[in-house]
């Protein structure tokens, strides 16, 4: 009897394993649970095949493929830091483990956007992840050319969790698509601290720290720099100097103005805060006459670098213009106008990101490996450390661009419309001293204009 019972309990379990085997054929091994590599999107058809593990596990063999990291500069590592070393490492770790080969490619910046639209339009990506600035990437965008993020990650991968080896940068055209390794950097309107020490003047961080930094304190303070020092009975200290477009863009976000507001597709030269702004801008040049202007001319870029001689006491500056300075150089947010707030401070007019375009193979993958060569030991106190601390000589400088600067501004996208009147606007208002608010309503049009043709191509 017990024997019998033995024997029905054996056939059973046979019968039982028989059909767990059965069912484990039928489904394929899919509960061996998620796969490690990046999902595979039905729009990337090409991508199905290479883009799945091996059945053993490992990494996807790539067979030497090269992927291509794009700017107009070099992104390679210079390997001069203990963190370049550290990625240089994992670069040539990464590389091993996919076999492929990672390729900085650099493009002169003239050349950069016509490399890349001729490329994308023929299906042949010139690389796989492409630097790009924002008013680029807006028409790119709207023109199908660039993937967004969530076609080429999954909530695996560390941009969608802790975002600390990758980070998703600002939405464009009402989604995401921009990255880049975390930064601490902000423009900012630095100052001559050598000219305020002999002039006598107060220090600007000293002021903001009390709360007394504004339009008002800021125009006080220019004025008091604008002089004759040598008593030629010329000019030879300025309070101000800087490029017109910018400074009045940069007053104007600090005013809680718009230049374009692309998401709704509104001209911002009307918004009564940017009026309020280009009126203050026009004030320094043509009533208290206390910007320096080396060219002649209000509206030529090369303005923008004119603090470098050491003749200004104060200009609105990206740190990236300051090496090589023979002067000692602080630095506060542009001071915040009657109808701004400290959260906005400073126009982000050359914001840029990484974007991966259309027509890039497995797009999926080459994410994932790029993410990972940054996946090493943060080395850094925070992002950025290193180059922070190369360009600026005291902490409370750092301290005021981590604390008060960073993440405060407005990517500003006029650049993005070929035909925005921005640039005329300002010189009808401060080389020709029309009404602002007269000169707005004159270019109104226009600008809604190039608003919809853009929407439209």
């Amino acid at each position: 009897m017990k024997a019998s019972k033995v024997s029905a309990k054996m056939k059973v379990l046979t019968l039982l394993v028989g059909l767990m085997l059965l069912l484990s054929a039928c489904s394929g091994g899919a509960n061996n649970g998620p796969s490690s590599e990046p999902s595979v999107s039905a729009d990337t058809p090409s991508a199905a095949s290479s883009a799945e593990p091996s059945p053993s596990g490992q990494p996807v063999d790539l067979g030497g493929r090269v992927i291509k990291i794009a700017a107009w500069w070099d992104l390679k590592p210079a390997g001069e830091t203990a963190s370049d070393k550290a990625r240089l490492d994992k670069i040539a770790e990464v590389e091993k483990k996919y076999n492929v080969k990672l390729e900085f490619v650099n493009v002169p910046f003239e050349e950069y956007m016509n490399k890349f639209t001729t490329t994308v339009l023929a299906g042949e990506p010139f690389a796989d992840i492409v630097q790009m600035e924002y008013k680029s990437a807006l028409p790119a965008i709207l023109k199908g050319q660039l993937l967004p993020i969530g076609e080429f990650t999954t909530p695996d991968n560390n941009i969608n969790k802790e975002g600390n080896l990758l980070t998703k940068y600002p939405a464009i055209a009402g989604g995401e698509y921009g990255f880049d390794n975390p930064v601490t950097l902000g423009l900012g309107l630095h100052y001559n601290r050598d000219i305020f020490k002999k002039l006598g003047l107060p220090d600007l961080q000293e002021l903001y720290s009390k709360g007394e930094w504004n339009w008002d304190k800021f125009l006080e303070i220019a004025k008091q720099a604008t002089k004759d020092t040598d008593n030629d009975g010329k000019i030879d200290v300025y309070g101000v100097s800087g490029w017109a477009p910018d400074i009045v863009r940069h007053f104007a976000i600090a005013n809680g103005g718009i230049i374009v507001d692309e998401t709704n597709g509104k001209e911002g030269l009307t918004d009564p805060k940017t009026i309020e702004a280009a009126e203050f801008i026009n004030r320094l040049y043509n009533v208290e006459k206390v910007v320096r202007v080396k060219s002649g001319d209000i509206m030529n870029w090369e303005e923008s670098n004119t603090f470098k001689d050491g003749d200004v006491a104060m200009f609105p500056a990206a740190e990236w213009q300051l090496p090589d300075l023979t002067f000692d150089a602080g630095v506060v947010p542009i001071p915040i106008g009657p109808g701004g707030s400290e959260d906005k401070t400073y126009a982000y007019t050359a914001a840029s990101a990484k974007f991966i375009p259309k027509g890039v193979k497995d797009p999926q993958l080459v994410y994932q490996i790029y993410e990972e060569t940054f996946d090493i030991p943060q080395i850094e106190e925070y992002p950025g450390q290193d180059y922070l601390e190369s360009l600026y000589g005291h902490e409370e400088d750092i301290q005021m661009i981590r604390e008060h600067i960073a993440g405060t501004g407005v990517i500003v996208l006029d650049g993005a419309y070929p035909d925005y009147p921005f640039n005329s606007y300002v010189e009808d208002i401060i080389v020709k001293n029309g009404s602002v608010t007269a000169t707005a309503e004159k270019y109104k049009q226009q600008a809604e204009a190039a608003i919809a043709k853009l929407a439209a191509e």
